[in-house]
């Protein structure tokens, strides 16, 4: 079972999507079950991921959750639960950019990106080529060198300056009155590192990164769905 700070007192839990609480093959009926026991008990989910919001808002449905969703790593956020419009905080023109001069620079690579990309509105998704220090070393000597390039294991994002998992949340704990130092957070890959950093507690449910685990205040013994289950577990028993 996952080893959770004794004095930890959390209002919200906020699961990153993919490789956490959702894969290839699909989400673990399970998670459900418990998240809406979670939300029975008085703990808020909320979701943060790379995806967009039409990607974001049937699983938000699904699990019948009350918590906000911040998309594109940080660069859209929707709190429609509290009556809040959907805004987009940042500008993926540039990011769009730099993936047509990716094109050109790198051979095999598809600057059009993943399919999602005709919804994204602050940033770039470029289809994991595996050698993705490749991509990143080409930006960092460009005209574009202000812009990150994040791997997640499932796709290489290009955001601007500034856009992260935690610019996106500080935005919708302030429209809610959230104080961070009373959230949770799950995730799996480096785009989760900023979110780590800025709530209370972040729990990693993936060993593949070192740089994450080492950012993480608690590790799951299981990987991927199976430790966000662990964890909702531990959070259910703690309640």
């Amino acid at each position: 079972m996952v080893e959770l700070p004794e004095d930890g007192e959390w209002d919200m839990l906020v699961f990153d999507v993919d490789g956490t609480i959702l894969d290839a093959d699909g989400m673990i009926p399970e998670t459900i079950t418990l998240v809406r026991e979670l939300e029975r008990k008085g703990m808020t989910v909320s979701l943060a991921s790379g995806r967009t919001l039409p990607n974001l808002t049937p699983l938000h449905q699904s699990m019948a959750i009350s918590g906000f969703i911040v998309g594109e790593n940080g660069g859209m956020v929707w709190d429609s639960h509290h009556g809040h419009p959907i805004r987009a905080l940042a500008d993926g023109s540039r990011t769009r950019d730099a993936a047509q001069w990716l094109g050109t620079q790198i051979e095999g690579l598809n600057p059009e990106g993943i399919e999602s990309n005709r919804w994204r509105e602050t940033e770039w998704c470029l289809i994991d080529i595996g050698d993705w220090e490749q991509v990143r070393d080409a930006i960092a000597d460009s005209e574009w060198s202000d812009i990150s390039v994040i791997p997640t294991g499932y796709a290489v994002h290009l955001t601007v300056p500034g856009h992260d998992k935690a610019s996106g949340l500080r935005f919708a704990f302030e429209q809610r009155g959230i104080d961070p130092k009373r959230v949770i957070a799950c995730g799996d890959a480096p785009n989760d590192i900023p979110m780590f950093n800025m709530v209370d507690c972040g729990v990693c449910v993936n060993s593949a990164y070192p740089n994450v685990i080492e950012a993480a205040d608690a590790v799951t013994d299981a990987h991927g769905k199976e430790g966000s289950l662990e964890l909702l577990r531990a959070l259910i028993d703690r309640i």
